[in-house]
C-alpha cells in the first residue's frame, strides 16, 4: 500500500502544512544567508562593528579602549552585529513569509490587513531597537 491509500485526508493536509511552513522557514534563513554573505563581502564585519560602536568609544574616557576579554571575542563580535544586522535587513522578506503562510487560513476582510500589518511590525521592530 501506498502512503496515499493509508493515509485520512486530514494527516495529508498536516503533512502539506508542515511541508509549506518548512519552505517558508528555508527560505528566510536562505534570505538572512544572503544578507549576511553580502554584509561580510561588503562593507565587512568589523566596518559594521565600527560604526555600531562609534557612540560608545566616543564616550569613554580620553586614552581608553574597549578590551576584548575572551581569546575569540574579537572575532565573533563583529561577526554576530554582522548576522544581526543581517536579520535585521531580512526582516521584511521573514515577515511576508509569515504572512504568506498565515494569509490561505484568514477571511478576506482579515487578509486585506496584511500590508499595513508587515509595514507596521518592521516599523515598530527599528522603533524598538533604535529605543
Amino acid at each position: 500500500m501506498s502512503h496515499s491509500e493509508t493515509s485520512s485526508p486530514t494527516e495529508d493536509s498536516f503533512i502539506s502544512h508542515l511541508v509549506e511552513l518548512r519552505d517558508r522557514l528555508l527560505r528566510s534563513l536562505i534570505a538572512v544567508a544572503v544578507m549576511l554573505g553580502i554584509l561580510c563581502l561588503y562593507p565587512g564585519p568589523g566596518e559594521i562593528y565600527d560604526i555600531l560602536a562609534a557612540p560608545l568609544t566616543s564616550a569613554l574616557p580620553e586614552g581608553t579602549k574597549m578590551v576584548a576579554i575572551g581569546v575569540i571575542t574579537p572575532f565573533m563580535v563583529p561577526l554576530k552585529v554582522t548576522a544581526m544586522v543581517a536579520f535585521v535587513l531580512a526582516m521584511p522578506f521573514i515577515l511576508y513569509q509569515v504572512w504568506a503562510f498565515i494569509a490561505p487560513g484568514l477571511y478576506a476582510h482579515e487578509r486585506r490587513l496584511g500590508i499595513p500589518i508587515i509595514v507596521s511590525s518592521c516599523l515598530l521592530f527599528l522603533m524598538g531597537m533604535a529605543f
